[in-house]
């Protein structure tokens, strides 16, 4: 089966004449192709602040034209924002006073509750035009050339929708992630940010935490040099964009700092364990910990 099949299968059949897609890297041009594949887009616009990855999108399909946030705002359908969290309500800012009244706007940011804040004091009463989203999904690589069609097969997509949204605009924002072959699921925002902090942000604050240490140390050249698998996995995700993680780090500061503080006794209980040579209480909390991550496995 050819990847528009696959996509094609993925969802009911539904057009959106005009779609813009703000931040055109690997979220917003993994989303922009899908839906170009699936044959659900008249349009794609794509709007960023790099003209040079701009161009290679368009030389790479995932976008039909270059265009100004204030086009976007104008002419668009349906708006993406794929954009660190930081710059949402500046976007929301400009392209709030121009939208279509029936125009539909969602975003992929990762953290939920400083955004939907962001999003009403940019946008007034147009709040009710704006469903947040949160695709779960990523990659090594970053910007147009990584973009994937299939980034988003069976992978989560969370939406935490506002009361003033109407239900045939979530059904929108719900066909086009499912038209990329996403789960779509529903939950507030408030435990969506306290839930990703947990799995997501805080492991990369460890991962980030580490790889700082490791890197500075008198041997961090011959410690790197050896390094094997295992360092490879921790760290992988400390390679990521830092605008990104500083903006969820900051924006999600409440859940995150509930995590570290959660995290540093069982630092220090654990620490005192190997001090003492526990052997007992450190098998069984290593046992724990291995049983959790095999039965989280074997749902994966």
């Amino acid at each position: 089966m050819s990847v528009n099949d696959t996509l094609a299968t993925s969802a009911e059949s539904f057009f959106i004449p005009v779609v813009s897609v703000v931040g055109v890297g690997l979220i917003g041009g993994s989303f922009a192709k899908a839906l170009k594949n699936g044959g659900h887009v008249g349009c794609v616009l794509g709007v960023g602040r790099d003209q040079a990855s701009l161009e290679r999108a368009l030389q790479l399909g995932l976008i039909d034209r270059i265009a100004t946030l204030e086009e976007a705002g104008k002419t668009s359908d349906f708006i993406l924002i794929s954009t660190p969290a930081s710059v949402l309500g500046r976007i929301c800012d400009v392209i709030g006073p121009l939208l279509k009244p029936t125009a539909v706007i969602t975003d992929a940011c990762s953290t939920k509750v400083k955004v939907i804040n962001d999003a009403r004091q940019s946008l007034g009463n147009r709040v009710a035009q704006f469903i947040p989203g949160h695709p779960i999904a990523g990659s090594d690589e970053s910007g147009p050339a990584a973009a994937d069609p299939l980034l988003y097969w069976n992978r989560n997509v969370i939406l935490t929708p506002l009361p003033e949204n109407a239900d045939n605009d979530i059904k929108q924002v719900r066909q086009c992630w499912q038209a990329c072959g996403a789960v779509v699921r529903e939950i507030t925002a408030t435990e969506h940010d306290r839930i990703f902090a947990a799995v997501s942000h805080f492991p990369h604050y460890l991962s980030a935490v580490y790889m700082s240490v490791v890197s500075r140390s008198d041997s961090a050249s011959l410690a790197l040099a050896l390094a094997g698998t295992g360092f490879r996995d921790f760290t992988r995700i400390a390679g990521g964009s830092p605008e990104m993680w500083r903006d969820i780090f900051i924006s999600n500061k409440e859940a995150m700092l509930k995590e570290i503080d959660a995290f540093l006794p069982v630092l220090e209980r654990t620490r005192a364990m190997i001090q003492n040579s526990d052997a007992e209480g450190l098998h069984a909390w290593l046992e724990q910990a291995s049983l959790a991550r095999k039965k989280w496995g074997e749902g994966k």
